[in-house]
């Protein structure tokens, strides 16, 4: 391969990956004219943050901005924060300029299988949007089981925020590892549950249907667990499901372990066939 090729594939590379760094730039020059902020007026906002904070990493030098500015340097997380406070912007709309787009979070992680029952972190900000239906067929009669997908006739976008009837404070997600098979088949690997954090008391009570028992999400020593569960002076027992063929585990209560809520909602795929050669592949 001619050498020169190989130099000008280099180039055109190292230019197509800077473009959306250098428009980021663009755009913070472009609200920092309007609000006629001249660099030393900026540099001198800067450093009132850092020295409100006690760091000087929030403060952007002179030849620091005209880099970020026209020559495509990303900033740090702290001097994006200063420019943010300084121009009055939204700090998570300016990480989307830099193809950072922090509601895909949560679909990246789900990319990423982990072997253990964890807790999902990921706050729910209000930043994004979801599709939903916006048209269904008028034919649909919700009384029989239907394949919902073929009966959308329009699909749209709704920004999370006007979602007031989910109340995310109280709620977290958690996910049932790759290989925790301690709750199945109620609660098969890889499911995502929902836990209401309000609810923490294990109570004594009688219950007709193994559905009916409350499930709850745990963190312990070595990590999470979700299971059903008895309480005992000064011990907590963690009950899987009989046909899981998992052991049953106690943990003194509540020096080692912690009751993070009940299982109020499960989202679980229903592939068995997948699921027997996961379990076949074991020891």
């Amino acid at each position: 391969m001619d050498p020169r090729e190989t130099a000008n594939s280099r180039q055109f590379v190292t230019f197509s990956e800077k473009r959306p760094l250098e428009d980021a730039g663009q755009r913070l020059k472009r609200v920092r004219e309007r609000l006629g902020l001249r660099y030393r007026e900026v540099e001198q906002a800067s450093l009132s943050i850092a020295q409100r904070r006690q760091n000087d990493e929030f403060a952007i030098a002179l030849s620091r901005l005209a880099d970020i500015e026209n020559k495509g340097t990303v900033p740090t997380i702290y001097r994006l924060y200063s420019l943010c406070a300084i121009y009055r912007l939204d700090f998570v709309e300016v990480l989307q300029w830099y193809g950072v787009d922090v509601s895909d979070l949560p679909s990246e992680a789900s990319r990423i299988e982990l072997e253990s029952t964890h807790v999902l972190n990921f706050a729910t900000s209000g930043h994004g949007s979801i599709a939903v239906p916006l048209a269904l067929d008028p034919g649909l009669d919700l009384r029989r089981t239907t394949h919902l997908s073929r009966l959308i006739q329009r699909w749209g976008t709704l920004p999370l925020m006007l979602l007031n009837g989910i109340d995310p404070r109280s709620h977290r997600y958690g996910f049932i590892g790759t290989e925790d098979w301690s709750m199945y088949p109620l609660l098969s690997p890889g499911s995502l549950v929902m836990i209401d954090e309000t609810k923490r008391k294990i109570a004594a009570q009688s219950w007709n249907t193994e559905f009916e028992r409350p499930i709850f999400f745990f963190e312990h020593r070595d990590g999470y667990a979700c299971s059903w569960c008895t309480l005992q002076p000064g011990q907590v027992i963690l009950q899987p499901h009989p046909a899981s063929m998992a052991a049953s585990q106690i943990f003194a209560y509540p020096n080692e372990i912690d009751i993070i809520g009940q299982v109020t909602g499960v989202a679980m795929r229903l592939d068995q066939g997948r699921k027997r050669r996961v379990r076949s592949a074991g020891p």
